[in-house]
């Protein structure tokens, strides 16, 4: 047992940038051909073993076309795509509340409903969902955002129950605040409170979540399942 996914195909959601192309280079670099689907090109065309989709997670019958033009066999999905809309709960509008539901809880939901069957036709896989600590701690102006990643927990474990039998395993990845370009562009103070939640005094970089997925993506974690493992540096204990 090792972390080669050599002849494997996995599909991530919100490749194009941020911590969703990290992905995308970790699962390539293990050897995995990758498919990234997301509402925006990538910045640069980079490895041509990338296949690149241009489609919204929420409009289903444009999704199905892309899993269908993707084919089968599929061996590993990472539901990573998401949006935030933070309003505290009182000033929050309907439709910000919408937005983020259906992209970060629906939008998982319409792809594994998607992509399942195709796993069972072949020889299972590993689907693994990017929620976050703030769907398990709350977290203040965040309601539509911390309700999504709530709901995705729930959704994994429900998924590993009904899927286990299937050969496929489901679980959760929960970052705490990560260390993106965008994030190194937030005002200091908002860095420093996130750093003294850890319990190492610094916080995850994409490439450590990147390095959770390959590994539930792997048969060294071919056990692993409906668990939700934070890569938080101790944020929230």
């Amino acid at each position: 047992m090792n972390l080669d996914l050599s002849g494997r195909r996995a599909v991530v959601t919100g490749g194009a940038r941020g911590i969703g192309r990290t992905i995308v280079e970790h699962l390539l670099s293990a050897g995995a051909k990758v498919h990234s689907i997301d509402i925006d090109r990538p910045d640069d065309a980079g490895d041509r073993a990338i296949e690149f989709h241009l489609a919204d997670i929420t409009d289903v019958p444009a999704l199905h076309q892309v899993v269908e033009a993707i084919g089968g066999p599929i061996d590993v999905l990472v539901n990573n795509a998401g949006i935030t809309r933070d309003r505290t709960l009182m000033k929050m509008s309907e439709c910000e509340w919408t937005d983020v539901i259906n992209v970060n809880l629906t939008g998982a939901f319409n792809m594994m409903r998607a992509i399942a069957p195709v796993m069972v036709a072949g020889s299972g896989g590993a689907i693994i969902n990017v929620t976050s600590i703030n769907g398990i701690r709350g977290k203040v102006g965040q309601a539509n955002y911390a309700a999504s990643k709530a709901g995705l927990i729930g959704l994994s474990k429900t998924a590993a129950r009904e899927l286990g039998r299937k050969g496929i395993t489901v679980n959760a990845i929960a970052p705490g605040m990560v260390l993106t370009d965008m994030a190194r562009n937030l005002p200091s103070e908002i860095l420093e409170r996130a750093i003294s939640e850890t319990v190492l005094n610094q916080l995850a970089e994409p490439q450590d979540i990147a390095n959770a997925v390959v590994f539930l993506a792997s048969d060294m974690a071919r056990k692993i399942t409906g668990q939700v493992i934070q890569v938080d540096a101790g944020q929230y204990i």
